[in-house]
């Protein structure tokens, strides 16, 4: 009896032991505490939008202001005045708001030295509002790399922080400015100038389509002006190592390239761009000095009028046309799309899909390889094609020339040269349309 009783006693602690153990680790919290004591503390926690200023200082640098003005921008305070580049404040700012150790490593340091934090390679300086402040400090290495030794000022807790984080917030003049040479919007720039040696052109903007203004009213090929207005206005400085140095000077001696002036509601901006050897300088109205920029811009700026010129032959690029119209000699065609279907009709037919848009596909591809000042006369071809649900008609004039065609669109002065080979294929594919099987049957427009 005395065993049994001895068992049982046994099964019953086992029993008890287990439950204990059980709510143990199921109370309320268990597991929030356990997570809690596994992840890594905070360095710092603060709120964005509350910090407005920083203080950058280094060791045998002098020190790096910012400060947040009364319309939210940043700009840079010292070692001298200068625009901020926004994107990069703010990355570095987010980084600061919430920044987390990778490992405690002490909880009261008596000797800082051991960790460089003595005499830190890195303060960071924060001021909030309401005269709040913060200091970080970041100290050596780890010894086993991938790390640094990092403490808020105040607080005798030593930190170990990721050496990307440092990264992220050991930051120079150069990583914070604003290396941007033009500040104006791209999508607001309404005109553009570029006067080259011999040529003045100007280029104004219709909503999303340009046009050539100077040297007279011409096609524009919207690309090619968009293309260059974006790299006049996205242009920045190169700051790296040796591209500053002396960059005045050899602006100065350069030779000019070209002027662009860029215009949007709020202005005009001027950059000046001259070569010297192999490299291109740039001196902007929208800050001081001449600085190197790179070589994309200045071969962009370094072309001709015919380069800007819309070489298309028709406009209605990627838009359907509702309506196309073909005279060539005796034979003449007709086609109209259907105002609530894709179907394509001629003559109470209904017309092979494919072959209507090959045809169209030819017609959108009509391109001069150079523009003329002579050789038309008593057009052979015409063509008249009705798109954007109405509102465009494009009517072409079109004759041989020689081994070539001569093109003119209705009430503009310019000839297009073209290639026999792509008027020839539009023809063919004009006598390839033909109508569906279903029109085969006898089947009439609706």
């Amino acid at each position: 009896m005395k065993i049994r009783g001895l068992v049982i006693a046994a099964f019953v602690l086992l029993v008890l032991t287990g439950f204990l153990y059980w709510s143990g680790r199921h109370r309320p919290g268990g597991d929030a505490n356990k997570i809690s004591a596994d992840t890594p503390p905070a360095i710092l926690k603060l709120d964005q939008a509350a910090i407005t200023g920083l203080e950058l200082k280094k060791k045998d640098a002098e020190p790096l202001q910012l400060e947040k003005t009364s319309s939210g921008e940043w700009k840079i305070t010292a070692p001298r005045d200068l625009r901020a580049d926004q994107s990069n404040v703010s990355s570095l700012i987010s980084t600061l708001s919430s920044l987390n150790s990778e490992r405690l490593l002490e909880d009261k340091a008596a000797d800082l030295k051991t960790f460089g934090l003595e005499r830190p390679s890195l303060e960071v300086d924060i001021r909030e509002k309401d005269n709040k402040s913060e200091r970080l400090l970041i100290g050596d290495d780890t010894p086993a790399g991938g790390g640094v030794y990092a403490m808020r000022a105040g607080d005798g807790r030593v930190f170990t922080l990721a050496s990307y984080d440092k990264t992220a917030i050991d930051k120079n003049l150069n990583d914070l400015r604003d290396k941007r040479l033009v500040t104006l919007e791209t999508d607001k720039i309404s005109r553009l100038e570029l006067v080259r040696k011999n040529l003045d052109l100007e280029f104004g903007r219709n909503k999303d389509e340009w046009q050539i203004l100077k040297p007279r009213p011409l096609r524009a090929d919207n690309t090619q002006v968009s293309d260059l207005v974006s790299k006049l206005a996205e242009a920045k400085m190169d700051v790296s190592a040796g591209a500053s140095n002396d960059a005045g000077t050899l602006f100065a001696r350069g030779n000019p390239v070209a002027t662009a002036k860029l215009t949007d509601q709020s202005g005009t901006q001027e950059l000046q761009i001259h070569k010297n050897k192999d490299n291109f300088y740039a001196e902007s109205s929208a800050l001081a000095g001449a600085y190197k920029i790179d070589s994309d811009l200045g071969k962009a700026v370094d072309k001709n009028l015919d380069d800007f010129r819309n070489k298309k032959l028709f406009d209605f690029g990627y838009n359907q046309p509702t309506k196309l119209e073909l005279h060539n000699g005796s034979k003449a065609y007709f086609l109209t799309r259907s105002a609530k279907a894709e179907d394509w009709w001629s003559d109470g037919k209904k017309m092979d899909g494919g072959t209507v848009e090959s045809l169209i596909s030819k017609f959108r591809d009509l391109s001069a390889r150079k523009f003329v000042d002579s050789g038309f006369s008593d057009p052979e071809i015409a063509a008249t094609v009705i798109s954007d649900d109405g509102k465009r008609t494009e009517k072409v004039a079109i004759r041989k020339s020689g081994d070539h065609y001569i093109a003119k669109r209705e009430n503009e002065p310019t000839l297009y040269e073209l290639d026999a080979a792509s008027v020839e294929d539009t023809l063919k594919a004009a006598d390839a349309v033909k109508p569906s099987a279903s029109s085969e049957s006898g089947s009439k427009k609706p």
